[in-house]
């Protein structure tokens, strides 16, 4: 491809540097204009989207049919619905249901090119993209970046470890094989405060995701029970530490308070103002007290992609992109920021990072694009908070769909239900999920409960010590940088 040009080879020694850096940064700047004025070879203005999550998607389809050549880049090759994510993470989903090929969702797009690269930063000022360790260069005229987040442990990452969080296929197939990992450790314990242990699940973080994994968790191991000889695996503890008064903060408190009431009728013990001082390998800290556990979940605090900062504009404490009301970043109106970078207001309200902002705003992000190509003005971002949902259990959820229309129960878990499987992108996807949840709901079974990858083994400290688990072990891809998110 003539837009993707490898960067010019520094020289070999400081002397020689000195004497060709001017020469050197003119090839670099050569590169980047050859790529920008290329495209595909068209001469056509180009498009670079970073992140195939929600929002990178729904820039590229807002850009088809329009007069450039877009390059949407993501470092998998594959776009993934993130609510359900937690249910891949207690073996209800498998990781096929809820992805699907980025390239087979544009494949009707004939201006658009997907590359699977890991891109390591932005040039700006020069307007290039570096891609795989900055040995290529993608240059550009317009570009969106929708690169997502990752959680965030409020400067104690040694937590990370011990407390993975859940953004990507590869922290689901970690947790999945934790959760998993779990019953089988206890099941050959042999002292009883060992299996104890094992047979305790803390999540940290009481909203969506917080919420739903924990209610997950206990349905899910009550469904083992007759696969166990030495242990009950309905005797499961839950625990649910959230730092502020109540959990589902985002809900008005009659649906907050509903959900904890759901979530202590599955046994699930909710904690609210619990602030969680450390994390070790066989225990997690409230203050002084000490909860014995093998299995933490971290669900609290998402930290914007480190490109963000790399644009030159201001940021907030996540790191998010304080963009114009059009998406476009300060001083620079040929760069839009999506979903979980960017920080925006819709009628006086923060846009909330959850997958329909994600949704809009790459929509509103591409459609700018596409005015400027066009030489028309750009329109504003006004995000419609189509309301929220979050589900506790079977029969159990909650629904904000305005101020005159919140439940809970019945009504709002079969609406969860379809509105999950409306979203999912592609007709197997949907289908699919839609089998594996009426298996699920029927026989009380889970399908996609293969332990894989890195057999995590722990030894009487709780110190885990890798293992390969199989000679069909998957890679480990736990080093995975933000993807896109909403």
């Amino acid at each position: 491809m003539s837009d993707l040009a490898p960067a010019p080879a520094p020289p070999a020694d400081a002397a020689t540097a000195n004497l060709n850096r001017d020469a050197h940064d003119a090839a670099r700047r050569a590169a980047a204009i050859a790529g920008r004025a290329a495209g595909r070879g068209t001469g056509r203005p180009h498009v670079v989207i970073i992140g195939g999550g929600f929002g990178g998607l729904h820039a590229a389809r807002a850009l088809k049919g329009a007069d450039c050549d877009v390059t949407l880049v993501d470092r998998t090759n594959h776009h993934l619905f993130q609510p359900l994510l937690y249910q891949v993470a207690t073996a209800v989903l498998a990781p096929t249901d809820i992805t699907i090929p980025i390239r087979y969702v544009l494949r009707g797009q004939r201006n658009v090119t997907v590359l699977m690269a890991d891109v390591q930063g932005v040039d700006p000022d020069r307007r290039v993209v570096l891609l795989d360790d900055e040995r290529r260069e993608l240059g550009y005229d317009y570009l969106v970046v929708a690169a997502g987040a990752r959680h965030s442990y409020f400067g104690h990452d040694e937590w990370e470890r011990d407390a993975p969080g859940l953004k990507t296929i590869a922290d689901a197939y970690e947790m999945r094989r934790r959760f998993l990992t779990a019953f089988e450790m206890a099941e050959k314990a042999a002292d009883p405060a060992e299996r104890a242990a094992w047979l305790t699940f803390v999540v940290i973080g009481g909203g969506p995701t917080g919420v739903e994994l924990a209610g997950m968790i206990y349905a899910t191991a009550e469904t083992f029970r007759k696969d166990f000889r030495r242990i009950d695996t309905a005797q499961v503890r839950v625990t649910l530490l959230e730092g502020s008064p109540r959990v589902l903060a985002a809900f008005p408190e009659p649906l907050s308070e509903r959900a904890r009431r759901d979530l202590e009728a599955l046994d699930v013990e909710v904690r609210t103002g619990a602030h969680v001082t450390r994390i070790e390998p066989d225990a997690v800290f409230v203050g002084d007290e000490r909860i014995p556990t093998r299995t933490v979940f971290w669900a609290a605090g998402n930290a914007a992609s480190p490109l963000g900062k790399q644009l030159g504009a201001p940021t907030d404490r996540a790191g998010r992109v304080q963009v114009r009301q059009d998406l476009s970043v300060p001083g620079r109106p040929e760069v839009f920021v999506v979903g979980d970078m960017a920080a925006v207001e819709s009628d006086g309200k923060p846009v909330p990072g959850v997958a329909q902002g994600a949704i809009q705003g790459g929509r509103r992000a591409g459609r700018n694009v596409r005015a400027l190509l066009e030489g028309r003005a750009t329109e504003p971002f006004r995000y419609w908070n189509k309301g929220d949902l979050a589900t506790i259990g079977r029969h159990r959820a909650v629904a904000n769909l305005g101020p005159r229309l919140r439940f809970g129960g019945t009504l709002a878990w079969v609406m969860w239900v379809f509105i999950h499987i409306l979203y999912l992108a592609g007709f197997r996807n949907r289908l699919s999920v839609l089998i594996q949840w009426g298996y699920s709901y029927l026989t009380y079974h889970r399908g996609a409960r293969l332990i894989s990858g890195q057999m995590a083994q722990r030894d009487s400290t709780g110190v885990p010590s890798e293992r390969p688990a199989s000679s069909g072990a998957m890679p480990d891809w736990s080093g995975n940088a933000a993807r896109a998110a909403g």
